[in-house]
């Protein structure tokens, strides 16, 4: 397959690819790459042994990431070409997935009572800080998701209160219903954005002291601040609590509640997966780690169920 071949069967590749609705953004550099890669060698006699030597030809750990990704492009450029093998599964070490930050309610609860600490005094900081967290905390969104909510998209009036996420991963719009006490919070923090005078700075629910929209790195900044201040998250350079913990923390303390309830947790993650924004109910297990809270309710239910067998 020539040099021009190969391009055209990206471009196919990448327009199927968004036609699904993925935006291919970094996978489209790194396909590029490959495929120049493939221009430079004046032989080809096995490409999956190409794609291997591409995968690891950069410093770095992401290696089996780099691999998957071609994996997926030559997958189909073998459907019109027979001649083409594809590298097989599991060649390339993966790097180890660091383990989530669990927080508790006390921590969340000690991270909004630190973001109200914030300065500076009779500013809209501290509160927009702290409702963000207790946000991200009781719905589970992505960070971005709530930094991008503008005013319309926050229905907290009706006797419905809601959220309107729009056009997030995946170009995937969704409504995520707020608990009353969730929604009473928002209420407060709207009042307290108009009567300090940030209203109608611009169309973001929540305003930097700027008057713009708060971004994502200032809000992630501030937040590691405070782990560390919290003792949650270990010196610079370490790993450690993070806001996209808040996440994996919400869908554990769901499928822990489910589970303590006595629910079928595999009927109810199809409902999760909804709320979270995700394509697909897999997507979800990501965030399902192994946690105590959601194992032993599930260990308790068996002990009962084998006491009955048993006992019959």
């Amino acid at each position: 397959m020539t040099g021009e071949v190969w391009h055209q069967q990206l471009e196919s590749y990448l327009a199927l690819r968004r036609a699904l609705g993925f935006t291919m953004r970094p996978e489209e550099r790194l396909l590029r790459d490959f495929v120049t890669y493939l221009d430079t060698r004046s032989v080809v006699t096995s490409v999956a042994q190409v794609a291997v030597e591409w995968s690891v030809a950069t410093a770095g750990t992401n290696h089996a990431r780099r691999l998957s990704v071609v994996r997926g492009f030559l997958t189909m450029a073998r459907a019109t070409d027979p001649c083409i093998d594809v590298p097989g599964r599991g060649l390339l070490r993966t790097g180890r997935r660091p383990t989530p930050h669990l927080f508790t309610r006390d921590e969340i609860l000690a991270l909004m009572t630190a973001a109200r600490a914030l300065g500076p005094r009779d500013a809209l900081r501290p509160h927009t800080i702290a409702t963000v967290i207790g946000l991200l905390a009781s719905c589970g969104l992505r960070a971005s998701e709530a930094i991008h909510l503008d005013v319309k998209d926050v229905t907290l009036e009706d006797a419905s209160p809601r959220l309107r996420i729009r056009q997030t991963k995946f170009h995937k719009s969704r409504l995520v219903p707020l608990h009353p006490t969730t929604a009473e919070a928002l209420r407060t923090y709207a009042y307290r954005r108009q009567t300090l005078g940030y209203d109608r700075l611009c169309d973001a629910f929540f305003v930097s002291e700027r008057g713009t929209r708060l971004t994502y790195h200032t809000l992630a900044r501030t937040f590691v601040t405070m782990a560390r201040q919290l003792q949650l998250r270990g010196p610079v350079g370490t790993r450690g609590a993070s806001l996209h913990h808040l996440r994996h923390s919400f869908a554990v303390d769901r499928l822990a509640a489910w589970t303590r309830e006595g629910c079928d947790v595999h009927l109810q993650l199809p409902a999760l997966a909804v709320y979270l924004g995700h394509v697909r109910p897999q997507d979800t297990y990501w965030y399902l780690t192994a946690a105590p809270q959601v194992l032993e309710p599930a260990a308790a239910r068996f002990e009962r169920y084998a006491e009955r067998s048993v006992a019959s």
